[in-house]
């Protein structure tokens, strides 16, 4: 009987009799259980100390803890899974299945997947091996994940030999292009803050600016990004990262703040050596994209707003709307954290109001993986402040501005401001209410098209809707 379902193809997650388990806060322990699980026998703690804990800092004293702290979890009367003694660490599958061991036993087995196993392992191979583990300071651990995956996309294409490479997006459609996998890497910001990137696609290049929760990897997995993503890359090569303090990039810093926010985008150009591209600010993005843009008159050839605004409510919010949103700021802080959605799921549905319940389950979940709780409420208290008023008439590039109809997030009037203080710019009101587009909505289609007409012409822009 299987008591334990452990899974690393996308983030490394642990169900005991079919509830989750809540895996230790540092991100080496989790790393050091993935290896272990992995690679399948007994590692000399020498070698563990030397992967995920070298330094001044007792690395023997990091292993026991991180080993300790295992057990615990792992072990049940009659199943010793971490096993150690005063040399060796491993893990026995005591009662346990591993959802990427359980695929390799196939693929050697020669097993052929069909109906609901076919799709079953589809879904589990399109998700990228122990999203959120990785660890770039540490060069020995990272080569080895780096291996993994590319062993990962080889078992793909041996249990799933018709689809090929990994396609552009889990639900493609017949004749459409298949995309290359993303190349993420990381660059170092001005302050020396750790900001993870990423590129896919071969055409001209399109720059995103970040907004909160983003995750480059579980992007890919997400019903809001992951078609959206995939469609812009199949124009262009699509640069994007993670904002500090948020995915892949670093999670503990001292300075977040808005204008870190723009150094941090700059930093990204740099190291992309993109000269001249257009840029595409989404939310809170459109007001770093805005920033940038001012600054940085002939880098940016065309921006692209979607749901964005030009202050924040603190700055030009009624008092209603204020009161409301310092409240969500105390509930975010208390309680994002929590296995408990609850608070998550009132953020959710003022973002995604036209999603279904699973849809925002989803979304509830890759918000807990993306950000945490004290950083989530500090981003909150960040974008109350934003104020790029007298930055929109610096604004020469052609712009398009797209907002929602029934945004409730961001109220509609907001883009109309933005759009009324650009010179030349078009505004095009899409018919959803979702603040972040849903790939399986209409407007998500519309919203590309758009896109791709408005970088193929610099005609005449007016007010249009869709």
């Amino acid at each position: 009987m299987i008591d334990l379902e452990i899974g690393v193809l996308g983030g490394l997650s642990v169900r005991r009799a079919g509830h989750p388990v809540k895996l230790p806060a540092s991100r080496k322990a989790r790393a050091m259980l993935a290896f272990l699980l992995l690679t399948k026998k007994p590692q000399h703690r020498e070698r563990l100390c030397d992967l995920f804990w070298e330094g001044p800092d007792d690395p023997k004293g990091a292993l026991r803890s991180a080993i300790w702290k295992l057990r615990r979890l792992l072990n049940d009367t009659g199943a010793e899974r971490i096993v150690a003694d005063r040399e060796w660490v491993r893990f026995e599958p005591v009662a346990a299945k591993v959802d990427y061991t359980n695929l390799t036993d196939r693929a050697q087995r020669d097993e052929e997947l069909t109906g609901p196993d076919f799709a079953e392992s589809r879904a589990a191979l399109d998700q990228p091996l122990l999203a959120g583990l990785d660890l770039p300071d540490h060069a020995h651990y990272q080569a080895w994940l780096v291996a993994m995956r590319e062993e990962a996309e080889t078992l793909r294409a041996r249990l799933l030999p018709d689809l090929g490479a990994r396609a552009g997006s889990p639900l493609d459609r017949p004749g459409q292009l298949h995309l290359a996998r993303q190349k993420i890497g990381f660059t170092g910001a001005k302050d020396g803050t750790r900001i993870a990137w990423a590129r896919i696609g071969t055409g001209p290049p399109l720059l995103k600016a970040a907004n909160w929760m983003n995750h480059l990897e579980l992007d890919w997995d997400s019903e809001v990004w992951s078609p959206l993503f995939q469609e812009l890359a199949r124009d262009h090569c699509l640069i994007r990262y993670d904002e500090r303090g948020n995915g892949m990039s670093d999670w503990e810093l001292v300075d977040l703040g808005f204008d870190a926010f723009v150094t941090d985008l700059e930093s990204v150009v740099e190291q992309s050596r993109v000269e001249r591209f257009p840029l595409l600010g989404i939310s809170q993005g459109a007001a770093v994209a805005i920033e940038y843009a001012a600054r940085n008159p002939g880098r940016v050839s065309h921006l692209i707003l979607w749901g964005g605004y030009a202050a924040g409510w603190r700055v030009d919010g009624d008092e209603e709307s204020r009161e409301e949103r310092e409240a969500l700021i105390t509930l975010v802080a208390n309680g994002w954290g929590r296995d408990d959605s609850s608070y998550r799921n009132l953020f959710s549905r003022a973002l995604i109001p036209g999603a279904t319940e699973a849809e925002r389950a989803a979304f509830d979940e890759f918000q807990r993986k993306t950000v945490s709780p004290a950083n989530a409420a500090r981003f909150l208290e960040i974008f109350a402040e934003i104020d790029v008023r007298h930055r929109l008439s610096s604004i020469k590039c052609p712009t398009l501005v797209m907002h929602a109809r029934g945004d409730q997030r961001v109220p509609v009037v907001k883009g109309a401001e933005l759009a009324s203080q650009i010179s030349g710019a078009e505004f095009v009101t899409l018919p959803t209410d979702n603040h972040l587009l849903l790939g399986r909505e209409h407007s998500s289609e519309l919203f590309v098209a758009h896109v791709r007409q408005f970088l193929s012409s610099d005609t005449d822009q007016s007010i249009k809707t869709a």
